[in-house]
């Protein structure tokens, strides 16, 4: 029997005049994402995209998992596809979802009749379905306020779909439909999910990151690396910039009151990410930043970091305790990499007692006292950039 998978839209299905410049961009990205799996044909219908295998051996369970990780996506749902004959679909009842109502206690039927001219109204379908699957599972009771499953069958203008498992999508809006933004990457857990959460607003997110050899380790860097590859599952490709910042952490230690070294060297981070921001057209610079959780996130603070920035700062994860960040970590897959026990360069020179409430007039006068906009232009020259595939695994070493 023929198999096909239905995506619904998610916020997509509210826009207006260019909902289609957003349903383009989610088959767009749906795309690139199956064609790692195999052949397939789209088509779209009434805020649905169908999705169907040209290959009768592809393995639909990877490419639900892979639909999935797919920003755009309300909802999935894994159908057989019958002629529009009700008696066809009531005779495959049995055999289809025995796998899904084998085991379960309770059920109730959902039926949509989007081809007006289809004999039976919904309610009428909903009945002699209702019937149907009692027929072929009778130890099955009907409960239409809480069931175990909901079996579902649409009456569309091109053939009937049934399913009996809807599955909830990623939900947000297609990356690449907001624009473009970059990450400020550490080796922590916060920033990988402040990228995935941007991501599922329809950012394309890249991710910049500063590396202070030989106060910070190869293992560091590739630790950092591998968050890149994990976050491909969600944001799509991820171009890398990695800045060398060994010589301005030094500069910073020697000529500046350790006091405001953490807030100083978000400081020129962020100058230095507004470069690229204006070089490679980025709109936003997106951090891992959370109120009062460090020092250096403070209010004053974060003030004093926000006063060099040239673009917007968004800082998704801003009133998140360490908990929440956690849950979500774990859930895109990050959180086990990021917990690897290999120091990044905002760590190494710490301060022992930081400002947390800092003057902007101090930090500026500190921040003047040395000659840090050339040795940002040689960190930017020096920056190389890698691409981060998805599907394309990482090599880390353990």
């Amino acid at each position: 029997m023929k198999e096909i998978i239905m995506v619904k839209y998610g916020e997509i299905a509210l826009k207006g005049i260019n909902k289609k410049t957003f349903e383009d961009m989610l088959q767009n990205n749906i795309k690139r994402r199956l064609k790692l799996i195999g052949q397939f044909a789209y088509s779209r219908n009434q805020s649905t995209i169908y999705i169907e295998p040209q290959d009768d051996n592809t393995d639909m369970h990877t490419v639900v998992e892979s639909l999935k990780r797919v920003f755009g996506i309300g909802a999935i749902q894994k159908c057989a596809v019958f002629p529009k004959d009700f008696d066809t679909v009531a005779n495959n009842v049995g055999e289809y979802l025995k796998d899904t109502l084998a085991d379960a206690k309770t059920f109730k039927v959902e039926a949509k009749r989007a081809d007006k001219t289809f004999p039976m109204n919904s309610p009428q379908i909903q009945q002699a379905l209702g019937d149907a699957v009692l027929d072929a599972f009778p130890h099955l009771e009907v409960d239409v306020h809480n069931p175990e499953v909901t079996v579902r069958l649409e009456i569309r203008d091109v053939g009937a779909y049934l399913s009996a498992k809807r599955i909830t999508g990623a939900g947000g809006m297609p990356v690449g439909s907001s624009g473009k933004a970059l990450l400020m990457l550490s080796g922590g857990i916060d920033s990988p999910v402040a990228g995935y959460m941007m991501a599922k607003r329809g950012l394309v997110v890249d991710c910049i990151h500063y590396i202070s050899p030989p106060y910070t380790s190869e293992r560091a860097l590739l630790k950092v690396q591998k968050l890149c590859e994990q976050m491909t599952d969600w944001c799509g490709d991820i171009m890398f910039y990695c800045v060398p910042f060994t010589e301005i952490q030094e500069a910073l230690r020697d000529n500046c009151p350790e006091e405001y070294f953490t807030v100083l060297m978000r400081r020129l981070m962020v100058k230095i990410a507004n470069i690229v921001c204006k070089r490679d057209k980025y709109g936003a610079i997106i951090t891992g930043e959370s109120l009062a959780q460090v020092a250096s996130q403070t209010l004053p603070a974060l003030y004093c970091t926000n006063t060099a920035a040239e673009f917007p700062v968004f800082r998704p994860v801003i009133g998140m305790d360490k908990i929440e960040i956690t849950e979500i970590a774990r859930k895109i897959g990050t959180f086990e990499t990021s917990i690897l026990p290999y120091e990044d360069c905002c760590t190494v020179f710490s301060p022992k007692h930081p400002r947390t409430k800092p003057h902007i007039e101090d930090i500026l006068a500190a921040e003047s006292s040395y000659d840090f906009d050339s040795m940002i232009a040689e960190a930017v020259s020096k920056t190389t950039v890698r691409r981060f595939k998805y599907g394309e695994e990482t090599v880390f070493l353990d």
